[in-house]
């Protein structure tokens, strides 16, 4: 889908059309008083305080007519420009214009404002020439938000909307719209029994359900034995840390407010981890180590919390409680390269497994707010530029971004854009010359020296649960054959009369280690088929007198109405050879 705030036109165009909401909202409710109406990536939305009365989404459709006889009465838009004096006295009655001009900078002497017929709004423009030029929009949704996204403010009320040039690009981008909602996560994941939210329970606390603890279990296993196999030794490590953990690594300083409060218990204070490095710090530190040891790579499957804003959780794509597929490796400073190259390399061969294509390299680095990050300046010159070299030595094409940076170093992010428009981080690789030094981490060098490892950190599949909520949006719920909770469905023509041969064909599906679900129930068998289809499932086996008689199965696949009859054997060598090649 179109980002609208990096084509200029369409940005102008949806800025304007947010002034365009403004006024509609004026005319049906004239009491109402207005925020901010920003463009951003999917259109636009204005923060509307309509005091004691509600928009709902039914009443969209209303303020959509008002537009557009706004609209068809073509008033010309005309910016003018004001003191602040001025604009104090011309905004005088309403709360929120009076708060953003008076955060005005001291050298903005000269304020500018828009006006299209009886409606004038703040705003640095610019905008199109009349309103006749809004043509083609609507209106998306409403929902709530407080005023400068503080939750100690008062809830305001956001209108989202979309503006395009022609009607073919709205009828096309509604079309996609649709698309994407068919794809969220959320959706899949409630029709496909995946996981479940309960506010008894709490935001961003998602709970797996049968489906996708089969799900998880198997992306648990497929990462495990390929970090096995690249020499990773795994630990588990407790879910909860000591402030004082935090304050040696720290976190505590730089990262406190995406925690979760702290708790004391008899006179320790603690917190739920939001990560796991300071806890494999401890155990690289837990025994002496020699430069033959080196490189020394712990690897968990580690839960972690972290306090997002309410706003902000989504799903299992953004979660308060997550499963990090984490990862640190001691090294040298002259194995840096290589085992940086080696994690670049095992993503690949992952986005191979899982065909993911389209993806991009982002170099993330210190930001111009260095009060954010650890203060040693040699130190980021030194590992930025080492992360460069690298990345070039592997002749990847990647892009630089400020302020994107670990508190402690640069790193590597892997952006994946969703199938529903969502940027997303799916994998990570950092470099820390800071954690060693703050755990007086040391191994001993071949001249018998004790001297500092540089620790790199790393996340393959970043979260299981973004990794999952990324799979069901790009697969649409039909996951790969290995992955999918359910890999056969068996169904009895006649639960009277084929049920023993399909209770049979189940048996054995199983003992080869295929997921198989017999559906015997007394209901009709087109009613069982088009469910299995429901929930996605790639073969579903038909069992009737031939099959029964013959010894054979007869299966269709997902999407598909014809069949195909083989040798029991046959199928089960089939389905293997598909699961062991990851299809």
């Amino acid at each position: 889908m179109i980002n609208i705030k990096e084509n200029e036109k369409l940005s102008i165009m949806n800025h304007s059309c947010a002034h365009l909401l403004a006024q509609a909202v004026k005319h049906l409710y004239p009491n109402a008083k207005f925020w901010v109406g920003p463009v951003i990536e999917e259109g636009f939305y204005y923060d509307i305080d309509l005091g004691d009365e509600v928009i709902h989404e039914e009443d969209l459709p209303k303020l959509e007519k008002e537009m557009k006889k706004i609209s068809k009465d073509g008033k010309r838009i005309i910016r003018e420009e004001i003191t602040k004096e001025e604009a104090l006295e011309k905004f005088k009655n309403d709360p929120y214009k009076l708060d953003l001009i008076s955060r005005m900078n001291e050298d903005e002497t000269i304020i500018s404002c828009y006006s299209q017929g009886d409606f004038t709004d703040l705003c640095r423009g610019p905008h199109v020439d009349t309103v006749k030029e809004l043509k083609y929009f609507k209106l998306l949704k409403v929902s709530g938000a407080y005023w400068k996204g503080d939750s100690k403010n008062k809830m305001l009320q956001r209108i989202y909307g979309i503006c395009f040039e022609t009607e073919e690009d709205l009828i096309k981008h509604l079309e996609e719209l649709e698309e994407a909602k068919l794809r969220d996560h959320r959706k899949l994941g409630k029709d496909l029994k995946i996981f479940m939210m309960h506010d008894l329970v709490g935001k961003g606390m998602p709970m797996w359900l049968p489906n996708g603890a089969m799900i998880r279990y198997q992306l648990e296993k497929y990462i495990k034995d390929k970090e096995i196999s690249l020499g990773y030794q795994h630990v588990y490590t407790p879910s909860l840390g000591s402030v004082n953990l935090y304050k040696t690594s720290g976190h505590w300083d730089h990262y406190q407010e995406d925690m979760f409060p702290k708790m004391t218990i008899d006179d320790e204070e603690f917190v739920l981890r939001p990560m796991n490095c300071p806890h494999h710090m401890l155990i690289f530190k837990n025994e002496l180590h020699s430069y033959r040891d080196l490189p020394i790579r712990i690897g968990e499957l580690a839960h972690d919390f972290r306090y997002e804003a309410s706003g902000a959780v989504c799903g299992l794509e953004r979660a308060r409680c997550m499963c990090q597929n984490d990862a640190h490796i001691f090294c040298s400073l002259n194995q840096v390269g290589e085992e940086f190259a080696n994690v670049v390399k095992l993503i690949l061969d992952v986005y191979q497994d899982f065909g993911f294509k389209d993806y991009s390299f982002r170099l993330s680095l210190r930001g111009e707010e260095k009060e954010k990050y650890f203060d040693d300046d040699e130190m980021w010159d030194k590992a930025e530029n080492m992360l460069r070299q690298v990345l070039t030595d592997l002749k990847l094409d990647f892009y630089e971004a400020e302020d994107e940076a670990a508190f402690y170093g640069p790193k590597l992010d892997v952006q994946v854009k969703s199938a529903i428009g969502h940027d997303v981080t799916l994998s990570t690789c950092q470099l820390d010359f800071l954690l060693p030094e703050r755990f007086d981490l040391t191994y001993i060098n071949e001249q018998g020296e004790k001297v500092r490892p540089v620790v790199i950190h790393r996340a393959i599949l970043g979260t299981l649960d973004r990794f999952t909520a990324f799979l069901l949006e790009e697969t649409k719920g039909v996951l790969p054959l290995w992955l999918a909770p359910t890999q056969v469905k068996v169904i009895p023509v006649s639960s009277e009369h084929h049920s023993e041969y399909a209770k049979k064909v189940t048996d054995e599906l199983r003992k080869n280690n295929i997921r198989a679900v017999l559906d015997e129930r007394n209901e009709k068998l087109g009613y069982r088929l088009r469910e299995a289809q429901t929930e996605k499932i790639h073969y579903t086996l038909i069992l009737g007198d031939q099959e029964q008689e013959k010894n054979t199965v007869s299966y269709r696949l997902y999407s598909q109405k014809d069949t195909t009859t083989v040798k029991l054997d046959e199928f089960i060598a089939k389905i293997k050879e598909e699961i062991e090649n990851k299809y």
